[in-house]
């Protein structure tokens, strides 16, 4: 970013108008949120804007080993699914990650496959927008080395990663997706992720509130464009923004 347009965007931020004057410039530089149709749309606008040009490098808060919370919530059963119950008889171990769409070496990870790169851990907290939270260590691989593998193409705008359970899927820009922070975790305060919290993969987005960290997933869709509204699931189901920002 300019020091010029650094510039506006402080003045903007900082001035009576800055809501509308923010947004104008966030328009010009094509950084309006995806599915903003709603009465917080101006608000949603600034905070994204503002995050991918002000703080497009920052990192989630990282906490010592002693502040690991004991009991982290699970919110929620594993599937009831066939499938998955097939799954976890074995231990998980014949799963398989999908990877498709804007990539040249479209197929599937293996979990042995996940563990072959290097492994990144961090200590990070899940807050869910209903009010509560937990930190936790997660360890697994970047997502951007997946990516990286796939072969993704340059024209690859956005990520949708899809749960076992039916219908339920999420997105991500590649401002997200290539961030360092985030994970294909596979693991969790040192062992594999509980059923509960996500077995055995969980897409983990530390910067995004908690609902963006979909548990469970068995495929990645690399794209240029998002799925139509009415064919996403995750937090637009219940309402809630897009992009989830903390």
């Amino acid at each position: 970013m300019s020091q010029s347009t650094r510039r506006a965007w402080l003045t903007a931020l900082a001035g009576t108008t800055g809501l509308a004057a923010a947004s104008r410039l966030a328009s010009q530089y094509g950084l309006i949120p995806p599915f903003t149709n709603s009465l917080y749309a101006p608000g949603e606008t600034l905070t994204y804007a503002a995050q991918r040009l002000i703080t497009a490098q920052s990192m989630a808060r990282e906490f010592s080993t002693s502040l690991i919370s004991s009991l982290p919530v699970a919110n929620g059963e594993p599937p009831n699914l066939p499938e998955y119950k097939k799954h976890q008889a074995t231990g998980f171990s014949d799963w398989q990650l999908q990877v498709e769409g804007l990539v040249d070496k479209p197929g599937t990870f293996s979990m042995s496959r996940l563990k072959s790169f290097p492994s990144n851990s961090q200590i990070t907290q899940l807050i869910c927008e209903e009010g509560w939270s937990y930190i936790a260590q997660w360890t697994g691989v970047r997502l951007s080395r997946v990516l990286e593998q796939a072969g993704m193409r340059p024209d690859a705008k956005y990520v949708t990663y899809h749960s076992i359970e039916p219908g339920w899927l999420d997105t991500i820009d590649m401002a997200e997706a290539l961030h360092p922070q985030t994970l294909v975790a596979y693991g969790m305060n040192g062992s594999s992720i509980p059923l509960g919290n996500g077995a055995p993969l969980r897409l983990r987005v530390p910067r995004q509130l908690g609902y963006k960290s979909i548990k469970y997933i068995h495929r990645l869709v690399v794209s240029d464009r998002l799925p139509e509204p009415n064919q996403a699931a995750g937090g637009l189901a219940f309402g809630y923004s897009w992009y989830a920002g903390i």
